[in-house]
Formats: structure tokens, C-alpha cells, sequence
């Protein structure tokens, strides 16, 4: 099974065949993803929410991003997996930057790195460029500015803050980005900047006019009770996982669960 490279990616932009992602965050989930032929799998630092119950992003460390990459990079055989940045690890200086994105690739066994943020972001992307890692943008709803937003809102949607949008768009792919989240605009200003630059836009609440489209896998399958307006449910393994255990739980207790069928013998 070949395994997905940036130049993979680019090939499937200009054939016009649209790009899938989702998130994974263990060995488990990373290898059925795989398996369903996904593009990419982004260990993304919302593991600090649906894997660790944490409010919001920010809490995430680059240990974290580490240990999690590293699972996911063993059960991805042919999907492409990028690491997230986590807050604190790019923000402080270039040279912060470019450490901990080798730290992410030598340690965590990603295959590239996205990072959140706009031209505040280009000396340090163009930084991480140089080590020889790709890197994967992130603009819109960014959530580790979760508190310069006010919350989890949806962004663009002046015609000031969308013109911005566009612009910023342009600067990063200027810097050398192989592609570029689009996180919670209005439709319309991401098919504006998908038709602006010549790199992948990956979409997520962001429209059907993106080059491909990424959720969080525990959302669209219905594992965690949070649902955003974008996101799909294809699933509802919630209910799945929950009845299951109650009937064990019920077995177990009402001693129909193990019988002997269960159980080992002594040799005869």
C-alpha cells in the first residue's frame, strides 16, 4: 500500500479529485481510517476536548501531540498524518517554532505539521520550511485564539474581515504552505479564496466549494455530544456503545454472563 506524501496530495488538487482528513488520535482509530482509504489523518489538539474533557484547546502540550501522533503514525499505512501544533509551541519565536515541529516529525512520526494563524505566522513558517517539513495552514474559526474570538464563532463575515481572510490566504501560500484549513466561514469567502490560490483548501464548516473537507472523526460519528452546525453525523455509536454496555452490565449481574461456553475446561 503506497503511503500519501504532499506531492500525492498536489496530484489529487490538480485532477480536481477531492481531498478527505479527519482526526485521529490512536493506534485503533488511525488503522480503520486508514483502512476506509482517508488522505490524511490529523492528530489535531482537539484531543484536549474529546480525548481529555477540557473546555477548549489550549490545555494541550506538545507531549500530548507526541504521544498521540506517534499511535496514529503506527496505524496509518497509507494515509498521510499531520501533526497539530499545540498553543504555545510556535507563538514565542521562530526558533521555538522550528524545534518543537522537528521535535513533532522526529519524536511523534508525523509526516508534516499544521499550525493556526495568519501572517503573524509566516517567519516562523518559513522557518519550519527550511528544516525540510511541510506544513498545512489553518485560518478562520482558529480555536486557540479561542479567547481573542470571544468563542467558537464564525469568522469572515464582514466584508473587511473576509477581504482579510483572502489576503491572508495568499500570504501563507506565498510562504510555501502545501495546504490550508478553512475553519467556520461563510461559503462564499472560501470559495473566493479556493479559486484565489493554487494549493488544497480543506474545508470544515467552510462550504462544499473547498479542494477537500476534514471533521472531527468522535463528531461525525456520534461519539461525543457536542455537534457543531457543519458537522454530519453518520453514526450514532453513542447509543451503539451505550446500549452494549448496559446489556453486559445486566448479564453480569444477573449471572447469565460468563456461562460455561465462556469458560475454560481442565484437560482431559
Amino acid at each position: 500500500m503506497k503511503k500519501k506524501t504532499v506531492l500525492d496530495i498536489m496530484e489529487m488538487y490538480e485532477s480536481g479529485k477531492k481531498i478527505t482528513m479527519l482526526t485521529a488520535y490512536d493506534y485503533v482509530m488511525a488503522s480503520i481510517l486508514d483502512e476506509a482509504e482517508t488522505d490524511m489523518l490529523l492528530v489535531g489538539d482537539t484531543m484536549g476536548m474529546v480525548v481529555y474533557g477540557q473546555k477548549t484547546t489550549l490545555q494541550v502540550t506538545l507531549e500530548d501531540s507526541i504521544r498521540h501522533t506517534q499511535a496514529v503514525a503506527r496505524g496509518a499505512k497509507s494515509a498521510m498524518v499531520i501533526g497539530d501544533l499545540p498553543f504555545g509551541t510556535f507563538q514565542v519565536s521562530r526558533e521555538e517554532a522550528i524545534k518543537n515541529s522537528v521535535k513533532l516529525m522526529q519524536l511523534g512520526l508525523a509526516e508534516a505539521i499544521k499550525l493556526e494563524g495568519g501572517s503573524e505566522r509566516i517567519s516562523a513558517i518559513e522557518g519550519i520550511l527550511n528544516a525540510g517539513i511541510p506544513v498545512m495552514g489553518h485560518l478562520g474559526l482558529t480555536p486557540q485564539s479561542f479567547h481573542k474570538f470571544g468563542g467558537f464563532k464564525v469568522q469572515g463575515r464582514s466584508e473587511e474581515t473576509a477581504k482579510k481572510l483572502v489576503e491572508e490566504a495568499r500570504a501563507l501560500e506565498e510562504a510555501g504552505i502545501f495546504s490550508l484549513v478553512l475553519e467556520a466561514i461563510p461559503w462564499e469567502v472560501a470559495k473566493e479564496i479556493t479559486e484565489s490560490i493554487s494549493i488544497p483548501t480543506i474545508g470544515i464548516g467552510a462550504g462544499p466549494y473547498c479542494s477537500g473537507q476534514v471533521l472531527v472523526t468522535y463528531d461525525m460519528l456520534g461519539y461525543f455530544d457536542f455537534k457543531a452546525k457543519f458537522v454530519k453525523r453518520y453514526a450514532n455509536l453513542k447509543d451503539q456503545i451505550l446500549s452494549a454496555i448496559q446489556e453486559y452490565n445486566k448479564e453480569v449481574r444477573n449471572k447469565s454472563f460468563p456461562d460455561l461456553s465462556y469458560s475454560y475446561e481442565m484437560p482431559k
